[in-house]
Parts: structure tokens; sequence; C-alpha cells
């Protein structure tokens, strides 16, 4: 868990949290939940029931867009390569969709890349994405495409083409982990124009990279994401207090830049969500 005073675990802070977000300008949540007593990052549908229903119970315009993302780290044993080590979270697409099919938010992420990540490999090869691209769409529940390098947007191709995922998904674009599309112009301008014209997109940087990549995305048209997945810093040596803080910069950002920031409302229309 990230060295944070204020880094929220508990689901009435996590709630909070992302109430606090939406009222600062936030229009989509992206939610991951921790046991409430460690910290650590849980897979409980118990968890996301619960944050989500403190989330709802408040504000039911805001779009939620719940990961899918635990169920997919493999990290090879020191003593025999083709055995898994500790540390590794393989669930089935069913597992790892548990929770969509329970709560069926907005929106789902949906990672289709497999790499090393972290220290260990992501694995999501085309037969589990297949799966879980088909359970989303079923759910009724909108995926976002997250991209982490370059193959991913060869990959997305192929799924758009069979049906495994809608071809007005949005797609997001993660740069700077160490092995995946770098933090610069040039590889946000190159994961954009891999994706159909006129498709909505999101670009954002891991730690420092998080505002420089967000102003990069809005220069190329697409959209901003802020928050404590991605860094607790709103500059360097400069602790955000809160998420609602990084929203706040990433508000003002936009608008210093000549954009608008859009509604909840107003996104759901431009994502074909039901307002």
């Amino acid at each position: 868990m990230p060295d944070h005073p204020n880094f929220p675990f508990r689901p009435d802070h996590v709630a909070a949290e992302a109430l606090a977000a939406a009222q600062a300008g936030a229009a989509i949540i992206h939610l991951h939940v921790r046991d409430r007593e460690t910290g650590d990052p849980s897979q409980a549908l118990d968890d996301y029931r619960e944050v989500v229903g403190l989330i709802r119970a408040k504000n039911d315009e805001v779009i939620l867009n719940v990961t899918t993302g635990p169920g997919c780290t493999w990290m090879q044993s020191d003593d025999d390569p083709a055995v898994c080590g500790p540390g590794t979270l393989m669930f089935t697409a069913e597992r790892r969709l548990e929770h969509i099919l329970d709560l069926k938010p907005d929106m789902c992420t949906l990672d289709i890349c497999t790499m090393q990540l972290w220290g260990g490999v992501a694995i999501n090869l085309d037969p589990m994405i297949t799966t879980m691209g088909h359970m989303i769409q079923d759910a009724g529940v909108l995926p976002e495409i997250e991209c982490f390098e370059a193959g991913d947007f060869v990959f997305a191709d192929d799924l758009m083409a069979k049906g495994a995922i809608p071809k007005n998904a949005p797609f997001t674009f993660v740069l700077g982990t160490k092995y995946g599309l770098p933090a610069t112009t040039e590889a946000m301008l190159y994961a954009r124009n891999q994706i159909p014209r006129d498709t909505p997109f999101t670009g954002f940087g891991v730690s420092r990279h998080s505002f420089p990549m967000a102003a990069q995305s809005v220069l190329l048209g697409g959209n901003v994401r802020v928050g404590f997945e991605d860094t607790i810093y709103l500059r360097r040596g400069r602790l955000a207090a809160d998420n609602a803080d990084l929203v706040r910069w990433g508000v003002e950002m936009v608008e210093r830049m000549g954009g608008d920031i859009a509604s909840a409302g107003e996104t759901r229309a431009m994502l074909g969500l039901k307002q």
C-alpha cells in the first residue's frame, strides 16, 4: 500500500474518497477494494458490494468503472521455472468477473496485456479475454480496454473483429510501466493512432508521469485520469491530500488548456451509457 497518511482502504473511506472525487469534478470513478484490516488488495465480493452500495446511496449519477485486473498475475518459482511461485494470483474468467456479474456497474476495465509487470507476468491470453469480453457484454456492462504495450492494439483489433469487445468500447493507454509503453509524447501519439477514429480514449502516466501524460492526452483529444492508483503526488515533493485534490488539479489543468469538463450525465451520453 502506498506510503500516504490518507490512503483509503476501509470500505467507508474508499466510498468517501469516490464521492469527494465526484464532487471535485470526476465523471467516472475507477474502483479497487482492499482488506479493511490489513490494507492489502482484496478480491472479496462483499467488499465490492459494500463500497458500491455506499457510493450509490449518495450518488446515482457518477459512472462506476470497476476493476477486473486481479487474477492475471504469474510469478515464476525460483526452484522450477515451469511452476508458479509465491505471489501468483490466477483466476478463472468467472472468478475475475464475479463482482461485475453481481453488481453490474456501468463499466469495468479489461486489461488485455501479456507482459512483464511489477516483478511477474500479467497473462491475458486470447481464450480468457474472449470469454471475459462476451460475459461483460452479456451483463450489459461497457468494458474499457486497457492497453499497456504496442501489441495490445493488434490484439484489440482481433477481439473487436470477432465481437469479443464492442465497437464502442473506450480505450485507456497506460504509459510509464517499465516494460510497457514509455511515458513520452511519441508513445501517446502512437497509441492514439492505433485505435478506431473518433473512439473515446484516456491516456495516463504512472507515478511522476501522471500529470505530464494527462496533459498530453488532452492535447491529442483524449480524456484525463488521475488518482491514488497512479500517483500520490501533485508534483515532485508535494503529496496530494486525497484523490479529490488530484481531481481538482486535473480540472484546473484541462480548463487552463482550453478544454471543458464533462458532467457525469454528459459523459454517459458520450459513452452510450444509460442515463
